[in-house]
């Protein structure tokens, strides 16, 4: 058995299988200035808390493991031989969003922040979307315990002496310009294409796919029985997927809040064996930008999230009894908390910028100019990445970084003449304060 996202325990000790065959070790488990804003419609709704969202129901199933008796004592073997309890999770195509005023009002406040900040966007002389796409995808994987510093990651995206977990942070890099690139519907095929960059090069046997297996959080690693939260049985998730997508297209609930419900619902189908934290917290931009609420950039709301993750699954363990108002607000919480991380870092980011406009003395058809804006959504480089990104010459390419060093704005990671590494380390720090500020714990808001 092993984990996934949210310490999910994976075993194939049911229908049969053989689950020592396929012994895996755990990864990432959880022990668990002004703008003109552009107008853009919410729903004229009143959803207030006269209704209730439906909880998930329970059903048995036989558990039937194949493991070897001596991993279980003799409590262990009856508690087993008992048939374990599923989650069966309501289909919610047509189910009425009835929220608190309090959760409304939250929530619109976030929206008008996001749409603001998606605005200045689009008008910052740098890059700044693929920065917030890096920082949103090493934000969703550190919620899994997944973490590397932004040096690390720029390594791995240049294929340069990179470490397993910014391989796998590059991954979900991957996966969310999967998603931008699919557009802005939520369908089968654009879930299973987000899960197959992200799981392709880590677990290829099951990426891409619906799970076949039993999976579970929490309790013992050798059944579900007890478990803190058991996932519907991989035969109801083709059925679950399809009221996914379909609930997905509704208009009539505020977008964050349809975000929010879209993401909890599928975290709770759990359809993967691994990855299913990471593909659901895509699914909210994609939601978001089928909504209308973001255009020209990525607002890392996992970065938000990261303020109080025990918060966070808190909140989708209320959705599942019901309960939709804390996952709505904890998304809203994340998405203010997002906006206001990443208008510091643009501050920064442009500072930057501007103090390097003073440092580089070349001419003003230089490539050397044009490798400076590069750097801020590629801050580790080498001659060849260079050479392909600006399309110019090995040599002009080479020429560019000398006039960076020459300087300070590039720095070699090292001595050697050979594949050598440059990187823009005043960047790399403004990506890794971001990332610190983003991961401090809060008990309060």
């Amino acid at each position: 058995m092993w984990k996934d996202d949210f310490g999910t325990l994976r075993n194939g000790a049911v229908d049969g299988r053989d689950p020592m065959a396929q012994l895996r070790q755990p990864r990432g488990a959880r022990p668990g200035g002004e703008w003109v804003t552009p107008q853009r419609d919410e729903p004229d709704v009143q959803l207030r808390p006269d209704g209730g969202w439906p909880a998930i129901t329970l059903e048995p199933h036989d558990w039937t493991s194949t493991l070897n008796e001596k991993y279980a004592d003799v409590f262990q073997r009856i508690r087993m031989a008992r048939p374990y309890k599923a989650a069966v999770p309501p289909l919610i195509t047509d189910v009425d969003a009835h929220l608190a005023p309090e959760t409304l009002d939250l929530q619109e406040q976030a929206v008008g922040e996001v749409i603001r900040f998606d605005a200045e966007m689009a008008a910052v002389p740098v890059p700044m979307p693929a920065i917030l796409l890096r920082t949103e995808s090493a934000s969703s994987s550190q919620i899994e315990h997944l973490t590397s510093n932004a040096r690390n990651i720029a390594l791995a995206e240049l294929g340069a002496g990179s470490k397993d977990n910014a391989d796998l942070i590059v991954a979900n890099v991957r996966a969310m310009r999967t998603a931008m690139d699919a557009g802005d519907h939520v369908d089968a095929d654009a879930i299973l294409a987000i899960h197959r960059c992200l799981l392709a090069h880590a677990d290829p046997d099951v990426a891409g796919r619906w799970r076949n297996e039993q999976v579970w959080v929490g309790s013992s690693g050798l059944s579900p029985h007890d478990a803190d939260f058991v996932p519907p049985h991989h035969d109801r998730v083709p059925e679950l997927i399809d009221d996914l997508v379909t609930f997905s297209q509704r208009t009539d609930i505020p977008a964050l809040a349809h975000a929010a419900l879209l993401h909890a619902q599928f975290e709770t189908i759990h359809p993967f064996t691994d990855g299913n934290g990471r593909t659901g917290r895509v699914l909210v931009h994609t939601v978001l930008r089928a909504r209308g609420v973001t255009r020209n950039a990525t607002v890392p709301v996992s970065a938000g999230l990261l303020r109080s993750p025990d918060r966070y699954f808190a909140a989708l363990t209320a959705y599942r009894r019901g309960d939709i108002d804390p996952i709505v607000q904890e998304m809203s919480h994340a998405a203010l908390a997002a906006v206001a991380n990443g208008r510091q870092l643009t501050g920064e980011v442009i500072a930057i910028r501007d103090a390097w406009r003073n440092q580089i003395t070349a001419r003003s058809d230089s490539s050397a100019w044009r490798l400076a804006d590069a750097l801020f959504s590629q801050p580790v480089i080498n001659a060849e990445r260079t050479a392909t990104e600006l399309d110019i010459s090995a040599r002009a390419a080479r020429t560019a970084i000398d006039t960076l060093v020459t300087a300070g704005v590039l720095t070699a990671t090292s001595d050697a003449r050979r594949n050598r590494v440059w990187q823009a380390p005043q960047v790399l720090a403004a990506i890794d304060g971001f990332a610190q500020r983003a991961g401090r714990r809060t008990a309060g808001r």
